[in-house]
């Protein structure tokens, strides 16, 4: 059966305009706002999920979506480096930092390698199987950006070269071993005379 996931970025929190590592930070005003304009434009599904980060579910609630959290959506585990800016880290470990970039297998930081994750959110992405088969899930752009590199068979150093704006939809719809890819466009369009 094909399956249609689509995968929405949550929305701003001060983490992201900070660069820091994902940690498990609430959305900011300015992300709340614009997920709650965004509500009615996410397309409607058979199955609605989100990521257990407080910034996913917080952006499935502006939304209005119904969605029910799911733990295999986590974001990438950066263990000690959970929290701390980017250039707090580099100043700090430049060496490990250069070896995370560098090597897809590297886990300085504790938690999990880009292979792991990738495998992680390969494994998860391959085994759905949605109600109608559609499934719409909010999660962090480092899960999304972990789908489509699987989904496209793509080296795992395409992972850095992979943007995904907050509150963005990818869609990847297909099957385990051939999935199609339509990467970061607002939910249902931006709205007339603009972006969100």
């Amino acid at each position: 059966m094909t399956v249609r996931v689509m995968l929405v970025s949550p929305a701003m929190n001060a983490a992201l305009r900070e660069a820091r590592f994902e940690g498990d930070a609430p959305l900011d005003r300015s992300g709340r706002e614009r997920a709650r304009a965004a509500a009615g434009l996410v397309p409607e599904t058979g199955l609605a999920l989100s990521g257990p980060s407080e910034r996913c579910r917080e952006t499935a609630a502006a939304l209005d979506l119904p969605a029910r959290t799911e733990p295999a959506l986590s974001g990438w585990d950066m263990a000690r480096w959970a929290g701390r800016a980017l250039d707090e880290v580099a100043a700090a470990e430049p060496a490990a930092v250069a070896a995370w970039l560098g090597d897809p297998s590297a886990a300085p930081h504790g938690g999990e390698s880009l292979h792991a994750l990738i495998g992680r959110i390969g494994g998860w992405l391959d085994a759905l199987d949605g109600p109608d088969g559609t499934v719409l899930a909010v999660a962090e752009a480092a899960v999304v950006r972990a789908a489509v590199v699987h989904g496209l068979g793509l080296p795992a150093q395409a992972f850095w070269r992979l943007d995904v704006a907050p509150l963005t939809l990818t869609e990847l719809s297909g099957r385990s071993g051939r999935w199609n890819v339509a990467l970061g466009r607002p939910p249902a369009g931006p709205p007339a005379g603009g972006t969100w």
